[in-house]
């Protein structure tokens, strides 16, 4: 195997805890019961002994590294790992000529694990393509990131998607007292102490296990590994006081918190929406991820009732950018509170769904003459074009009752404008346009 990111062996004794306690086997694997339990998919995969390109999504501390070394001996394959973070395309070249020479001398296939995948460029991740197409490689992507925004269209069509979810609070106690059995068996831990430390971790094995770390070394300085003594909260306190003040979440897991700050400034409560805004903030949340978030509830949920939102979110994640933090956070502050007060309308959230949907299962309908482009002669004379009518030309700058959708197509109106904000005003345009056009129609009729 070969990791081009560490330096540690898994089960050196020197090694990270969370190293020294990756597991060896599938069935020593804590979590992911939806994709590793009898029947799932990922169980199924490895069984097949059939390796496949995938793309793992999840938060941190889940286990996608460890998944991905796992298939690389299940399918007896070479292990190469790059991080997205240190790695460019000069790293992408050397592994894939690693894993052509290994090919070559023992005809065995290279699982290449990339770390962080979101972290590459387009470029970076196209440089991949050939050789999964040609079968030198079998990519395996790690992500915190949604894969739909974050990766390639052409890499993504070729792997699989997993999803993985944060450990619960059960599995979480499970890998405590695995941690426990393993580096400090002279040690116990008072119930509420283990609730404190599941607390903290929040879905995430690593973050469980470098706590365990920083616990065995204070209990060592405080002498409590000389005799089987106990860890109880208030030494649990005082050992980790500003961590824990600062993480204990009570078992709420990251994506529960981004949903209540996206919720709370759907329902227009900005004190609200400021306290789920800085509890992620102060949790270590990268803050361009709350950026990005930011953005998305000025399109969801605000849309056309006030444009200025979107212009004013892509400003805070800019200002971010520019200034880092603490500065930049100010600005993405600014950004939260004018989304909660900002009017709501989420009529172009809908509408773009319902069109979609249509579009998905419709007809594939050719455009109406009228409205083609007619750049040749040839195109001209068939009538191309000849009978569109030029909106400026018109009263109002309107054709009143022209038909801009397919022949015989149903009649759809998807957007439907609410009475907030400016959607108010669209909405009286839409109906006084709709009048024009009942005022055409009928004009037609009586000759």
């Amino acid at each position: 195997m070969t990791d081009l990111f560490t330096t540690d062996h898994p089960h050196a004794p020197y090694a990270p805890l969370a190293e020294q306690l990756r597991p060896a086997t599938l069935d020593a694997v804590i979590g992911q019961r939806h994709l590793l339990g009898p029947g799932k998919p990922l169980r199924l995969a490895f069984e097949s002994k059939t390796p496949h390109s995938m793309i793992l999504w999840g938060p941190p501390g889940v286990g996608k590294t460890t998944l991905a070394r796992l298939m690389a001996d299940a399918f007896d394959a070479e292990f190469i790992a790059l991080s997205a973070v240190f790695s460019g395309v000069k790293d992408i070249r050397a592994a894939v000529e690693q894993a052509q020479l290994t090919l070559a001398q023992s005809g065995r296939r290279t699982l290449m694990f990339v770390d962080e995948v979101h972290r590459f460029n387009k470029a970076q991740q196209d440089a991949f393509l050939p050789y999964v197409e040609q079968g030198l490689l079998t990519f395996i992507g790690a992500t915190t990131e949604n894969p739909s925004f974050e990766v390639n269209s052409a890499l993504l069509s070729r792997a699989a998607v997993y999803v993985l979810k944060p450990l619960a609070a059960d599995e979480l106690r499970e890998l405590h007292e695995r941690a426990r059995a393993h580096a400090f068996p002279d040690l116990d831990f008072a119930p509420e102490a283990v609730d404190r430390i599941v607390g903290y971790a929040d879905g995430d094995a690593r973050r469980l296990l470098n706590v365990l770390e920083t616990l065995r070394t204070a209990a060592q300085a405080a002498g409590l590994a000389n005799e089987r003594r106990l860890v109880s909260a208030d030494f649990l306190e005082q050992a980790l006081a500003s961590d824990l003040r600062r993480f204990d979440k009570g078992g709420d897991a990251f994506y529960d918190q981004i949903s209540a700050l996206h919720k709370s400034v759907r329902g227009s409560h900005p004190d609200a929406s400021l306290y789920w805004f800085t509890r992620m903030l102060d949790g270590g949340a990268d803050p361009l991820y709350l950026a990005r978030r930011i953005i998305r509830m000025a399109s969801e949920d605000i849309g056309l009732a006030d444009p200025r939102a979107l212009t004013i979110a892509l400003e805070a994640a800019q200002t971010y950018e520019r200034l880092g933090s603490p500065e930049g956070e100010l600005a993405l502050a600014n950004a939260v509170i004018y989304m909660a007060v900002a009017p709501k309308s989420n009529a172009g959230y809908v509408a773009y769904g319902a069109a979609r949907r249509f579009v998905s299962k419709d007809q594939s309908r050719p455009v109406p003459e009228h409205l083609r482009n007619a750049p040749t002669k040839l195109m001209k004379e068939l009538g191309f074009g000849s009978t569109y009518r030029y909106a400026h030309d018109e009263p109002e700058a309107y054709a009143a009752g022209e038909n801009y959708f397919p022949e015989g197509m149903p009649k759809v109106s998807w957007y439907q404008p609410t009475p907030r904000g400016l959607e108010q005003k669209i909405g009286e345009k839409l109906t006084r346009l709709r009048t024009l056009d009942a005022q055409y129609r009928k004009r037609k009729q009586e000759g």
